[in-house]
């Protein structure tokens, strides 16, 4: 196919896809600009985003460019509004404001496995709890699994594994410890239990590249990453420096919860990286004498949230007496009590990972930082 029978193609392609903040498509709206194709069938253009779109038109974006007859390969520079247009800057002329420095391109890791986020948007929902779970169950399950702890604030994941040593190096590489089948490798290894982490941006997202390349995490299945809660420099340290699959949300039934849990949601989607699912944590309690069910913190918070998103609600979990007496002692349920009501349902709830997981390619890089 020719140069100008191409870009036509692209041009229809892009102008099917409808931008949901104003109805409009991409190409009226102006988020296109600069289309080129060059000799071989390489496509490259200039795609414009203001922090109210939502960051998966990207994604879109690529995709139907990638499926146009011709297109060998393609090139998107993503950039925000104010970069995309012309406006005055108040500075004398001759001297245009600097550029600021481009974040950096996120690398797919193949050898990780499917690399998937779990996050909250607040403390105290038993995210970590869920992570710790969900990585022992993918390892009975006979998958090849590493979790990273970066919730630099608060790495529990060594005291949920029950893991105390120092990682080793060999070879100039960081080994990781296992424990439950599980590679782990975490600030709590390295740093004293009583140390509290006072660190700015750029040290999380040192230490986050290190975890991420200084490590011999060998061939893996799945690689759990478990995040601190919030949007801040830890998530997106990790989307600038890793191609992602996707992200689980980890909230709790009430309201407040749900809440936060969205924003943490919509972080990931501005970024271009999608949500696989809901876990709801602490759903209801089950009475050991007499099997009744009780909704503790309401019910319903993470079907709402769920629903929202557009996306599914992977499993919920339930309070269970003596389960945090376990992680204390380094032994996650699914390992110590798997027939327990929790460890069933954190069992279902890794094999409903796996199943969605199935099909899922990273989240394609999008090179401008979100403001």
């Amino acid at each position: 196919m020719s140069e100008p029978g191409i870009k036509a193609g692209v041009e229809r392609a892009l102008g099917e896809i409808t931008n949901p903040r104003h109805g409009r498509d991409i190409v009226t709206a102006g988020m296109v600009k600069d289309i080129a194709v060059d000799a071989t069938g390489g496509v490259s253009f200039t795609f414009v985003l203001t922090p109210e779109d939502p960051g998966s038109l990207a994604r879109q974006a690529r995709k139907a460019v990638e499926a146009v007859g011709g297109v060998t390969a393609v090139k998107m520079n993503v950039v925000d509004s104010a970069e995309g247009t012309d406006r005055p800057s108040g500075r004398p002329a001759g001297r245009p404001s600097p550029a600021p420095p481009a974040p950096p391109t996120p690398n797919e890791m193949p050898g990780l496995g499917k690399v998937l986020a779990i996050s909250s948007g607040k403390g105290g929902v038993g995210k970590s709890t869920v992570s710790a779970n969900l990585a022992a169950a993918l390892a009975r399950d006979g998958h090849r699994v590493g979790l990273m702890d970066a919730d630099i604030y608060g790495p529990n994941i060594p005291r949920m594994f029950g893991v105390t040593g120092k990682p080793e190096v060999l070879g100039g590489k960081i080994q990781p410890l296992e424990a439950h089948g599980v590679k782990l490798m975490s600030l709590g290894f390295i740093v004293e239990r009583d140390a509290p982490a006072i660190w700015r941006g750029p040290i999380i997202m040192k230490i986050i590249t290190q975890f991420m390349h200084d490590v011999a995490w060998g061939e893996l299945d799945y690689f759990l990453v478990d995040l601190p809660p919030g949007t801040g420099d830890a998530q997106l340290s990790l989307t600038q420096i890793v191609r992602l699959h996707g992200a689980l949300i980890v909230t709790t039934p009430q309201e407040m919860a749900v809440g936060d849990s969205l924003r943490g949601a919509k972080m990931f989607e501005r970024v271009g990286i999608g949500v696989v699912g809901i876990v709801e944590n602490m759903s209801y309690f089950v009475c050991p004498d007499c099997h009744a069910k009780s909704n503790i913190f309401l019910a319903g918070g993470g079907s709402r949230l769920a629903a929202e998103l557009g996306v599914p609600l992977l499993g919920q979990i339930p309070l269970q007496a003596g389960m945090a007496e376990l992680a204390d002692r380094g032994e996650p349920i699914v390992v110590s009590q798997p027939d327990s009501p929790a460890g069933i349902a954190l069992r279902e709830l890794a094999r409903t990972v796996t199943t969605r997981t199935a099909g899922l390619a990273p989240a394609l890089p999008i090179t401008a930082a979100p403001r």
